[in-house]
């Protein structure tokens, strides 16, 4: 049987709880994960690069589509999905928060999108220049 002192104990041990934030990884955590695939993949890896990013982002390719088919030239914006319509939160980092915070859905993201996109999986050197120009939009 609960006490009243062991209720109110429950009840601070709960609420202490409930205020630690669940973890959440940083886009340039995210990146720096790419940085170490890349190096693996690539010996001669040199960094990313927002510049080779943006055009790898608005460029068509295999499947005559783009990431900014779907996303729109402007990462900072909504964009909507080419054949379900569905409305898709912004890109950019610094207009949604949620972007590039959880691994898991990264790579979920960047392997099904790529897929449509490319035929293939992106590469790290791919992801990571993309990343890095999603992160310099302001």
């Amino acid at each position: 049987m609960l006490t009243p002192y062991r209720l109110s104990l429950s009840l601070a041990i709960c609420g202490v709880l409930a205020s630690i934030p669940a973890f959440a990884e940083t886009p340039q955590q995210i990146l720096d994960g790419f940085t170490t695939q890349a190096k693996t993949e690539a010996p001669d890896f040199q960094g990313f690069d927002a510049e080779r990013g943006k055009l790898f982002f608005n460029s068509t390719h295999g499947n005559d589509w783009s990431c900014a088919t779907c996303h729109t030239s402007n990462p900072a914006a909504s964009g909507k999905h080419a054949k379900t319509d569905k409305v898709i939160d912004p890109l950019a980092p610094a207009v949604n928060a949620e972007r590039f915070t959880d691994l898991k859905k990264v790579n979920k993201w960047f392997k099904r999108n790529c897929g449509d996109v490319l035929d293939r999986e992106c590469t790290s050197l791919e992801k990571g220049d993309v990343l890095t120009y999603l992160m310099a939009i302001q």
